[in-house]
């Protein structure tokens, strides 16, 4: 591995102030005293590229000494967050104006609030991301995980995004350990499908071949909710990582189980990273059937795969000059094949990871499972705020 830079994913903490509909993560907060050191941050390998997440990473007070560690080991950075610390968030922004900041942003005012369950969400992090564009910061944007409730928005807040020259993320819905859901399903496949159609026509008519590349994207996500084999290969645990705030590192966020290579808290890199027990976890991602198509996995694999989306965005681009639109969902065998009733909606179920069944193992340390017996994570976390605020 010398000399390799990898793609990792910090989660700094899994407390959390907001109460999406499509994630219990609130419902499982860590104890910030277990919650990983700037000391085990250190012990981090060189990356290209750092996503830092939650729970909601800003809730920790001391964000910017992880940041500031984080730069030494990566070539780019980028937080995912609620937008709601505002004050912070521009704090934190003003000693690292190269930094990435995305808002999750769930659809126009009223289904955002609704799907978030933050009073006045959508108002505080689009206050946020205006004030960050004007403070000059590059690379800021919007993400959104795409629903049966908010489908209809995409597109408008994709435009919303692009008259503010801001960035544009997408996801649909995941189950696992991570967001502590094992219920989320899309309903009206068709509907939504047509959502994202709509949307990548819109990238493919961009003059950004970046956007292009996000079509791409989009078009995996289609495939995604029809529960289709990934376009392209997972290669989680081999150049990309996540690490959870007990310094558990794991190969993703979209397993059912939490899967453990190594604790970083106890090892150095090299030894968690040829361990057998990661070696074990290789084993594992190899045969995943989980088929997640999630923005940490697939931008590593575009990189890598680079022929396969090049490819489709040289058909779409040249499409355009024989054809009005030059994307249709249709193009995939599985959208046709469901609209002819080849498939039906009960198959398709099947066919994603929703499991009515299933107990939620949310990935807590014992100590972190004990608070819960005497207070729900919300009070947990809201008295932790209101003690930050004082």
């Amino acid at each position: 591995m010398a000399g390799k830079k990898l793609n990792g994913t910090v989660i700094v903490t899994y407390r959390c102030n907001a109460r999406c509909t499509m994630c219990n993560r609130y419902k499982a907060p860590s104890r910030p005293e277990e919650e990983l050191s700037v000391e085990t941050i250190k012990k981090l390998p060189e990356m290209y590229f750092t996503n830092v997440t939650g729970g909601e990473p800003f809730i920790r007070q001391d964000l910017k000494d992880i940041v500031r560690e984080l730069y030494k080991k990566s070539d780019r950075i980028v937080i995912s967050t609620n937008g709601f610390f505002t004050d912070r968030i521009l704090e934190l922004c003003r000693e690292f104006p190269q930094i990435g900041i995305r808002i999750s942003i769930e659809g126009l005012e009223q289904t955002n609030n609704e799907i978030r369950g933050l009073q006045d969400g959508f108002n505080r992090g689009y206050t946020t991301l205006k004030k960050l564009v004007e403070m000059g910061m590059k690379d800021v944007g919007f993400g959104m995980t795409v629903q049966d409730r908010n489908a209809a928005d995409l597109v408008p807040l994709y435009l919303l995004s692009n008259q503010m020259q801001m960035e544009f993320a997408t996801a649909s819905l995941h189950n696992s350990f991570y967001f502590v859901e094992a219920k989320n399903i899309i309903h009206d496949r068709p509907m939504v499908a047509q959502n994202f159609e709509n949307l990548i026509n819109e990238l493919l008519n961009s003059n950004s071949p970046k956007k292009w590349f996000r079509a791409y994207f989009n078009h995996g996500l289609i495939n995604y909710i029809y529960g289709q084999r990934r376009l392209l290969p997972c290669d989680m645990s081999f150049d990309t990582f996540f690490i959870d705030p007990y310094g558990d590192v794991m190969p993703c966020n979209g397993t059912k189980d939490k899967e453990v290579m190594g604790n970083l808290n106890d090892q150095t890199w090299e030894e968690l990273w040829s361990s057998p027990a990661a070696e074990s976890v290789r084993r594992k991602v190899r045969c995943c059937d989980r088929n997640c198509w999630m923005i940490g996995s697939v931008s590593p694999a575009m990189r890598k795969y680079i022929w396969k989306p090049t490819w489709w965005v040289i058909r779409h681009k040249f499409l355009r000059f024989f054809k009005k639109k030059k994307y249709s969902m249709y193009e995939l065998k599985i959208v046709r094949d469901y609209r002819d009733g080849k498939v039906t909606k009960e198959e398709l179920d099947k066919l994603s990871t929703c499991d009515l069944n299933a107990v939620i193992n949310d990935g807590l340390s014992e100590a972190s499972k004990e608070q819960l017996a005497h207070k729900t994570g919300e009070e947990i976390v809201d008295a932790d705020i209101r003690g930050q605020m004082e």
